[in-house]
């Protein structure tokens, strides 16, 4: 199997189902009301929070696969706008998933060679761990909310 092709279905599985951990970001965030989603425990961070810091490194990423320039700050990735409304939260959870099926589309047409490449930096390493970094985070997180989840 080409690597894009791997990445590619590691993506959609963390995002829509199938991997190996048994759950997904979507399944996590099924059923998840706006009133849950912005409903603060102790100091961690809430639903809505955890949701955005994900989906801005994948919007960032993806803008770049679109040819646009990398504009992104880990500084920002948790400054998100304020969800005041069941019907905001719900389309901000379909653009995070709209998102994410064009990250992995991209993916896939990627050419096997560019994977070792540095990403629009050599700061930041290549397009391989870049991708799967995203992947690793979108888990990591993932848990996160599942717990987030019962405490709210």
């Amino acid at each position: 199997m080409k690597i894009s092709t791997q990445l590619a279905k590691h993506f959609r599985e963390v995002h829509f189902g199938g991997n190996w951990t048994g759950t997904s970001f979507q399944q996590i965030l099924d059923g998840v009301t706006y009133e849950q989603a912005i409903t603060k425990v102790g100091d961690l961070n809430t639903i809505l929070t955890l949701t955005y810091h994900v989906h801005y490194y994948v919007a960032a990423v993806l803008k770049v696969f679109q040819g646009d320039a990398l504009n992104a700050k880990d500084a920002y990735s948790f400054d998100h706008p304020p969800i005041s409304s069941q019907a905001e939260w719900e389309t901000f959870v379909a653009k995070v998933f709209n998102d994410a099926e064009a990250f992995a589309d991209c993916v896939e047409k990627l050419s096997e060679n560019c994977f070792d490449q540095d990403f629009t930096d050599k700061k930041y390493g290549s397009y391989y761990r870049n991708i799967a970094g995203i992947i690793e985070h979108t888990h990591y997180h993932i848990g996160q909310i599942s717990l987030l989840k019962k405490l709210v």
